[in-house]
């Protein structure tokens, strides 16, 4: 009796593996839609990079589709909508899952329960930067100055990495600072450079050949790391304010419910991309930092990362508006 309930059992584990294997086995058998939240620039070239290899190990097209659009919400409802086999996966800033919800009053997806977490590859943080005309050539300088006269910050947009960055910044300070938001940090860095405004952070990648050519003075940058890019720029916990970090990060997912074998195997070759030596290079021009993180991990930072923004946003009333 015993030897049968053994070869009963066998055949039903090779009967359950025969059922899973084909789906893994055919996946991909046509071009996957690979959804990225935001136009042509950072993310895309990030996105394009990583997906040019998965698309030549996996031998089918990954063709890159900008959706951009009310602060990645707009792209990442399309992939949270998307049928769950495999055929549509999501690029996104983070922020589009870590700072919406509390920024928006109504998501059009449920961040928790719509996407199923692939990779947060890297993180990236940001430079505070001053005009060459603001009499502040440290961090404790421009702290004194926003003590005794009024300063203002130019950022990408209300509720954008370079706003919130800076709104994190000033709580921990005890600061008030004018906050002049562009639509785009490429424009706020060129008003901080001629004057019109005083202060900045902004991706490092966008700071720092600026400050090279004597055009911004670099202060301090938010991660809890000082850049690869820019090694003699303290980070802003070292310049007093320990525990400050304020990194950002790219995300990848696909449809919540996405089966198990699909979703595993665009992890390792996600992961087999970033260890490649074009998205290598690519890191090390554009500073950003892989982490390693698993899914379960990734999903873990996304989640610890909404609780720490939600309470900056609820302090300094940022909304999308």
């Amino acid at each position: 009796m015993k030897a049968i309930n053994k070869i009963m059992g066998a055949v039903l584990a090779l009967g359950a593996l025969a059922a899973a294997t084909p789906a893994l086995a055919e996946y991909p058998e046509r071009p996957v839609r690979v959804v990225v939240t935001t136009v042509p620039g950072p993310l895309d070239a990030f996105a394009r990079v990583v997906v040019k290899q998965v698309s030549e190990k996996l031998k089918q097209p990954f063709i890159v589709d900008n959706r951009a659009g009310a602060g990645g919400n707009v792209g990442a409802d399309i992939v949270a909508k998307a049928p769950a086999d495999g055929y549509t996966i999501l690029f996104a800033l983070d922020t589009t899952l870590t700072v919406n919800p509390s920024l928006y009053d109504k998501m059009p997806f449920d961040v928790n329960k719509d996407l199923a977490i692939i990779s947060v590859p890297v993180t990236y943080s940001q430079m505070l930067a001053v005009g060459p005309n603001v009499k502040a050539n440290s961090l404790a300088d421009l702290v004194q100055l926003a003590k005794t006269q009024k300063m203002s910050y130019a950022s990408g947009g209300n509720g954008s990495p370079s706003h919130l960055t800076m709104a994190a910044f000033l709580a921990t300070a005890g600061l008030d600072m004018t906050h002049v938001p562009y639509k785009g940090t490429g424009a706020s860095v060129v008003d901080v450079m001629g004057g019109q405004v005083d202060s900045v952070f902004a991706v490092v990648s966008g700071i720092w050949p600026q400050a090279k050519a004597g055009k911004l003075k670099p202060l301090a940058v938010s991660g809890n790391v000082r850049s690869p890019s820019a090694p003699d720029v303290p980070t802003v916990a070292e310049l007093g304010y320990p525990g400050f970090n304020a990194s950002f990060a790219y995300v990848i997912a696909a449809p919540a419910n996405t089966p198990k074998e699909i979703l595993q195997l665009l992890t390792r070759e996600v992961q087999a991309a970033m260890a490649s030596k074009e998205v290598q290079d690519l890191d090390h021009q554009a500073d950003y930092s892989p982490t390693g993180l698993s899914p379960e991990a990734s999903a873990t930072w996304i989640r610890d990362m909404r609780k720490r923004w939600s309470e900056v946003i609820t302090k300094a009333k940022i909304s999308a508006n």
